[in-house]
């Protein structure tokens, strides 16, 4: 059994691997593939880039804990086929669409049946160890951020190798069927550690009744009191991170205004790139912000096993807490940075702290709802992630006009010390759901 368990992880773990690096490649082109089905001026183009971005996470709240819940039931191995597999065919058709209507529709079409995160760490969890729950979550995590370092980077590559946008779509599509084949053909599922209460009675009432249950089993997940304390949190978490990206590189504008940068190193690190029609003052700002978000990715990267272990020793409760509290004080930071410097140091500080909310909120869910409700438990943490994602770049882009920067981090650092003290003080439900 160790050795099926761990075989499982490896496979997951590299199939998700393949899987992520394909979908982080072709987000950044948006906007440019836009502008070639014909959407002209800047305002339209983004408002059709922030719709195609937003699509996928925000089905993806809806439909994550109703395919955890028929996970448990049917099989979590053949949720994670399932959903790369939709990767494969609405990711690989978006290379066929003609205009932004059809691309938005394919979106929420990805959204709606590709989420392979949820599946892939239950997959994982009901074999691991009970007091592995947390080193899983973080180790799978991994794969998830190195896509995100260099998804994009492959991106750019297909790009200007095969000299068309549409064909990293079909690229994509291609990786994200090798992964299903590698999950199908590698991975061992634990049978025995499915739902089984009224299977035989959804299955008489056909997919009415299956839908009833499932909806069913969800709400005996979210009857779990700590369980739904902690989704808020994670919610909390991510919103203030999405609130405070999108106005980050007119932070670090401001920071930079009225600097002297002639002679100092940042003219000498940006002068190789021979960019016409930028002066200095904007080519250090476009590095700067580049450079903020690196840091936090190459933090999150080498946090997220250290939270697992983390919280395995501890309580993944306990490490929520400590992860949500390092959160509040990174903000903090970065509210109150007079200088880059500084900023950069709360932006590290911050990819430490939220590369704790996969591993512990999911070790936590493992250990609060029962084996045969795992997926729909994970579900629901999966989606409260994705809708942080969808609601917080929106809101705290509305608000920068009024509250300024500084204004929406302090006001994501409140909100998230006002859920930590509801998730501090929220009592364990009894056992037995």
């Amino acid at each position: 059994m160790e050795s099926h368990w761990k075989r499982t992880y490896w496979v997951v773990w590299t199939a998700n691997l393949i899987t992520s690096i394909g979908m982080m490649s072709f987000l950044p082109f948006f906007p440019s593939l836009l502008e070639e089905m014909g959407v002209e001026g800047e305002a339209s183009v983004s408002r059709w880039a922030g719709l195609c971005f937003a699509a996928a996470p925000l089905s993806a709240t809806v439909s994550a804990p109703l395919w955890g819940a028929i996970g448990d039931r049917f099989g979590r191995k053949v949720m994670v086929c399932r959903a790369m597999l939709a990767i494969a065919v609405f990711v690989g058709g978006m290379g066929f669409v003609n205009t932004p209507a059809q691309l938005l529709a394919m979106r929420f079409g990805q959204g709606l049946f590709s989420g392979f995160i949820p599946p892939s760490i239950t997959l994982v969890s009901v074999v691991a160890p009970e007091d592995r729950q947390g080193r899983v979550a973080g180790n799978l995590s991994t794969a998830l951020a190195v896509g995100g370092l260099f998804g994009p980077l492959l991106g750019g590559f297909l790009v200007a190798l095969l000299g068309s946008y549409q064909s990293v779509f079909f690229v994509v599509g291609s990786m994200a069927f090798t992964g299903a084949i590698i999950v199908w053909l590698g991975a061992v599922e634990d049978t025995s550690k499915r739902q089984v209460r009224g299977d035989s009675d959804g299955a008489r009432a056909g997919g009415r009744g299956v839908m009833r249950s499932t909806a069913s089993d969800i709400g005996d997940v979210l009857k779990i009191r700590a369980l739904r304390s902690a989704v808020l949190v994670v919610f909390a978490l991510q919103f203030g991170l999405g609130a405070v990206n999108p106005t980050l590189e007119i932070y670090v504008e401001e920071l930079f205004a009225g600097r002297v940068l002639e002679g100092t190193y940042w003219e000498a690190l940006t002068s190789a790139a021979g960019t016409e029609g930028l002066g200095l003052h904007d080519r250090a700002v476009a590095l700067a912000t580049s450079v903020s978000f690196a840091v936090m990715a190459v933090a999150n990267l080498l946090s997220l096993s250290m939270w697992g272990r983390y919280g395995d020793s501890i309580g993944h409760r306990r490490a929520l807490i400590h992860c949500a509290v390092l959160s509040v004080l990174a903000i903090s930071i970065q509210a109150a940075a007079p200088v880059f410097s500084l900023l950069l140091v709360g932006r590290f500080v911050m990819g430490i702290g939220m590369a704790g909310i996969g591993p512990l909120a999911f070790g936590l869910a493992a250990g609060e709802a029962s084996v045969g409700r795992r997926g729909g438990a994970f579900g629901v943490v999966f989606s409260a992630r994705t809708l942080a994602v969808a609601t917080g770049g929106m809101i705290g882009g509305a608000l920068y006009p009024v509250l300024g920067a500084r204004g929406v981090m302090v006001m994501s650092a409140l909100l998230l010390v006002a859920t930590l003290g509801t998730f501090r003080f929220a009592r364990r439900a009894p056992d037995g759901n």
